[in-house]
């Protein structure tokens, strides 16, 4: 897994308040499988979870792992988005995003695209063409972060986010390395400018190790186990590869990685986010994600 690793003997340690308040689990679903774009497949985090949990977040696709023949990778044509914000984070793999406002780029191991789309805005991603002619893996995210009303109607925006930019810290044990993309952690900022407050982390656990992470007890908490064997919070509820956890009320997560994980997976491998919700009403279809049925309908 090349997203950006470090000595976590070396980094900051994250510690939570005496007397902080594990967050209980509210529910662990799993993410089915389905094909996305050209064809390239995805598993769908969040599905079947109210909206209302997820709020600020829309929407989650992991993309792959997957392991490309010469000739088979794929990615999406051009197409419209507004409403909402798109974060690209690739784990494993390169990507090519463009859009119509001039933003763009190539991303690779632990770099993130950060997409506003506001008022509106054309897009295409793919691989590159050195990708599709020589193959390989390819491992990655994306996130559809919600707007509020008063900034669905902003100007596009873009920010290329370099994986060596990413916060790196060490969880109290130092048995896990923490990756904050987006927001804040115990003081620590990451590179992300958020519309919307959210913290978006990439941890990775070693066998046996665990992270007590605080969190703002105004945002919501999710965990999607990305691979390997786990436990969710105080009363270590089992989680695995594929599985999404959404926890209750509280100003601190609790996960812990299995003794013994499997040979392709030896650590436990976590995307962690949770945000301010918007409370606002959603109306959802296909690329749009606004307020009222008239604005997608106006959308279109």
């Amino acid at each position: 897994m090349p997203a950006v690793t470090a000595d976590t003997l070396t980094l900051p340690r994250v510690f939570v308040a005496p007397g902080a308040q594990p967050r209980s689990v509210k529910m662990i679903t799993n993410a089915p499988q389905a094909y996305e774009g050209e064809g390239f497949p995805v598993r769908r985090a969040f599905a079947g979870v109210d909206i209302a949990q997820l709020d600020p977040f829309i929407h989650l696709d992991q993309m792959g792992e997957v392991e490309y023949a010469p000739g088979e990778p794929k990615g999406t044509p051009w197409h419209p988005h507004r409403g909402f914000e798109t974060v690209t984070y690739i784990i494993d793999g390169i990507f090519d995003h463009f859009d119509n406002n001039g933003g763009g780029g190539t991303i690779t191991d632990g770099d993130t695209q950060w997409m506003t789309a506001g008022a509106g805005i054309l897009h295409i991603e793919t691989p590159p063409e050195s990708l599709v002619m020589s193959g390989g893996l390819f491992h990655g995210f994306q996130l559809w972060v919600n707007l509020p009303a008063a900034k669905k109607w902003s100007p596009p925006a873009y920010q290329d986010l370099r994986a060596s930019e990413v916060a790196l810290l060490a969880s109290e044990d130092g048995g896990a390395l923490i990756r904050v993309i987006a927001g804040e952690l115990a003081g620590h900022k990451g590179p992300g400018s958020t519309q919307t407050p959210i913290t978006l982390i990439h941890a990775t656990l070693q066998p046996g190790a665990e992270i007590r992470l605080p969190w703002r007890k105004d945002y919501n908490a999710l965990v999607y186990t990305i691979s390997g064997h786990g436990f969710v919070g105080d009363e270590s509820r089992p989680v695995e590869m594929g599985q999404l956890t959404v926890f209750g009320d509280g100003d601190s997560i609790v996960v812990r990685a299995a003794n013994n994980q499997e040979t392709r997976s030896p650590n436990l491998e976590l995307f962690i986010l949770g945000g301010q919700p918007i409370k606002e009403p959603v109306a959802w279809m296909g690329p749009f994600v606004m307020n009222t049925k008239r604005e997608v309908l106006q959308a279109f």
